[in-house]
């Protein structure tokens, strides 16, 4: 496509239904360049509430199965606020209205990496596994996977700002569905400053552990001592950013990994972010992100896929992959599940799902043991 054709995404917002059709990424810790300070933190918070608006307009549509989305929606009245097709098919996790792509085709890459993550050695002791979240926003895979009960001795770790994580806990506190899968420890009384930044469920069932942690990502990277409650350096641990660290200054976003991989020996991490911002489409892309004060250091860093796997070869992982979102779409998605998708509802941006997907990758690396079944996939 020619860069006069490009569209300005800004453009697509809410055309169907009265909705505002943007993707964001999950409200996050993370610093921001030029747009950096309290604007820029409150502009990309703000994602948020629009990623939780689109997550569930994806799953009234039938693109995902979610229980939980329904419970993030604030101020819900009547039908789910309707995106365009575009919106739905990318899902919510990307930039606001600067860009929009498949989360859902890039979470199917990246729950098959947890999924085989979590299934070694169950049942024994040796099957203890940790994930941590950075960025978690509304994120509902915590509830999806500590509800299911094959899932054992899984201690989940979820890391955003300390607002971010209170509003999280009281979103959990107020509904039922929610509490009867992670209910804050009794000792975390009301009004006590852990239980409301900060807040843990550690006698799950299946031996499994919660932890929320009210932690602006920027001062984990300066921390020069563990800062997380519960975090065990002896776990095969999962360290997994969704349009995260590409918030942070590089230096920031660099440190952010080593305080994880000075800890700990078997380290794994899987990154979504958006690449390519140097040819005629990623440049719309940027100068919509700029448009709306938001800044991605990394993506001026990590331009291409290439770049992705030698940033986690330099941050200490022995072996490290990335796709692109179009090659997972083209490669993974069956023919029967393109055909479902395609059968949802009519898609005439074809063309400019193709760039967006271009534009995203999964990446991910591991040292250590307890990714094993990683090697085949």
């Amino acid at each position: 496509m020619a860069a006069p054709s490009i569209p300005n995404l800004l453009s697509l917002r809410g055309s169907r239904g009265g909705g505002r059709g943007r993707g964001s990424r999950r409200g996050g810790p993370f610093g921001g360049g030029a747009a950096s300070g309290p604007s820029h933190d409150t502009t990309i918070q703000g994602t948020d509430t629009d990623a939780s608006v689109s997550r569930l307009s994806a799953v009234d549509m039938g693109y995902l199965e979610d229980p939980y989305a329904q419970y993030f929606v604030q101020n819900q009245m009547g039908p789910p606020t309707r995106r365009l097709p575009i919106i739905n098919r990318g899902e919510m996790k990307a930039t606001g209205e600067a860009a929009v792509v498949s989360r859902m085709f890039a979470a199917a890459r990246l729950d098959r990496l947890i999924d085989a993550f979590l299934s070694s050695d169950v049942g024994s002791e040796a099957s203890r596994k940790q994930i941590v979240s950075l960025g978690a926003g509304t994120d509902t895979r915590c509830f999806r996977l500590l509800s299911r009960s094959n899932v054992a001795g899984l201690i989940y770790h979820e890391v955003d700002f300390p607002t971010i994580s209170a509003k999280k806990r009281q979103t959990v506190q107020g509904t039922p569905a929610l509490r009867n899968i992670i209910t804050p420890d009794p000792h975390q009384a009301e009004g006590d400053t852990f239980s409301t930044s900060s807040w843990s469920c550690t006698q799950l069932p299946n031996n499994c552990q919660y932890w929320c942690h009210g932690v602006d990502l920027r001062d984990l990277a300066k921390a020069t001592s563990p800062i997380l409650p519960g975090l065990q350096p002896g776990v095969p641990t999962l360290l997994v950013s969704e349009c995260c660290l590409c918030y942070l200054q590089t230096s920031q976003g660099k440190d952010v990994i080593k305080h994880f991989t000075e800890q700990m020996p078997d380290l794994s991490i899987i990154i979504y972010e958006p690449v390519k911002p140097n040819d005629p489409f990623g440049k719309q892309m940027v100068a919509n992100l700029a448009a709306r004060k938001i800044h991605m250091p990394t993506l001026e860093v990590y331009c291409e896929p290439t770049d992705q796997e030698t940033r986690l070869k330099e941050a200490g992982f022995q072996v490290s992959k990335a796709r692109t979102v179009e090659s997972i779409w083209k490669n993974w998605i069956s023919s029967d599940e393109k055909e479902r998708v395609d059968e949802l509802e009519g898609l005439d941006e074809v063309e400019e799902w193709n760039l967006l997907a271009d534009h995203y990758l999964v990446a991910w690396g591991w040292r250590g043991k307890g990714f094993e079944a990683w090697k085949d996939i």
